[in-house]
């Protein structure tokens, strides 16, 4: 298929060479949620806020149902053209070259405009937990992919890393999300981890690193990883100041199936990106970004139509203004 858009590359260049996801900007010109507008928690209870304001991260539990989780899964397999009761099509040579090497063998799917991707995206139970976090509803969500996180072996090999997606320096004012789409329980078995204690001393942590450290990929010896357990249809949201990765699968034969998802304000004045996004939408192309190799056979233009969008999320991609409340 044809792509006839004019918008094939991305309009925020500050991607080009970080890891985070380019379908947004870096960082909001709307501060993160301080409960300072008195409006109510709509999806976290106090306990939540409590515990995002200390750790950096919070569990929204089944923020989709099992059986979309379930659904989307199946998808990732049939897309990847993988089974998921054969283990020896697992470990497939990776299709395109992924410049961040630090991901390799981690299990990305460079799928992002799926119909199922988008009803996930568009559920009302996700979007006002990014409302809780941001203290309003005029959202927009990334354009982002999935995982399928096999279990290391001798040939498929990766042991995990740290790091942010932005540099902390710039103190962005941003969040990130990882859906599960199966149970993530066994700490074994890949899921996400991170590092809260270097969240909350980052300031007085970089007073003790050289000049030249990466800012990119903390030192973080002396730290406690924390490693998150979700089951499916869980969402856990994150601060982008959170060191985080995806650990190594260290299981003998799980499998973990995630997708990530996050929402930031919307720019509605931002006419090269909404363009983008609503391109990217409709013609269903991939983020162009240092993480983000994209898919060679072009599957999502040849194979898959357009996702239909609820009136929800049309206004989580940018179709349609974000000004009226949730549908």
């Amino acid at each position: 298929m044809q792509q006839t858009m004019a918008a094939t590359m991305m309009p925020n260049n500050a991607h080009k060479e970080i890891p985070g996801n380019p379908s947004m900007a870096t960082s909001s010109k709307i501060r993160l949620n301080d409960r300072s507008n008195g409006k109510p928690l709509q999806v976290l209870s106090e306990e939540d806020w409590k515990f995002w304001v200390y750790n950096g991260y919070v569990i929204v539990r089944d923020a989709i149902s099992k059986e979309q989780a379930e659904k989307t899964a199946a998808f990732l397999w049939e897309f990847e053209e993988k089974i998921p009761d054969n283990p020896e099509t697992w470990y497939r040579p990776a299709r395109a070259e992924m410049q961040m090497k630090e991901l390799k063998n981690t299990g990305m799917v460079e799928v992002y405009n799926h119909q199922y991707l988008w009803e996930n995206r568009q559920t009302p139970r996700i979007h006002a937990a990014f409302s809780d976090i941001w203290g309003t509803e005029k959202l927009w969500c990334t354009i982002d992919r999935a995982n399928l996180n096999f279990p290391v072996r001798p040939d498929h090999d990766y042991k995990g890393f740290i790091h942010w997606d932005y540099d902390p320096e710039t103190k962005p004012q941003n969040v990130q999300g990882v859906l599960a789409l199966d149970d993530q329980t066994d700490e074994n078995m890949g899921g996400f981890q991170c590092i809260p204690e270097l969240y909350r001393t980052y300031d007085k942590w970089k007073l003790t690193q050289p000049a030249d450290r990466n800012h990119f990929q903390p030192d973080s010896t002396g730290f406690e990883l924390v490693k998150v357990k979700l089951e499916a249809g869980d969402l856990l949201i994150f601060n982008s100041l959170e060191p985080h990765g995806i650990r190594p699968n260290l299981s003998r034969d799980k499998v973990r199936i995630a997708q990530y998802i996050s929402m930031m304000p919307a720019e509605e004045n931002n006419k090269a990106l909404r363009d983008w996004r609503v391109n990217s939408w409709r013609n269903r192309i991939a983020p162009e970004g240092y993480a983000f190799p994209g898919d060679p056979r072009n599957w999502e233009q040849t194979k898959y139509e357009t996702a239909a969008l609820s009136p929800l999320g049309r206004k989580l991609l940018g179709l349609d203004s974000p000004a009226l409340s949730r549908g």
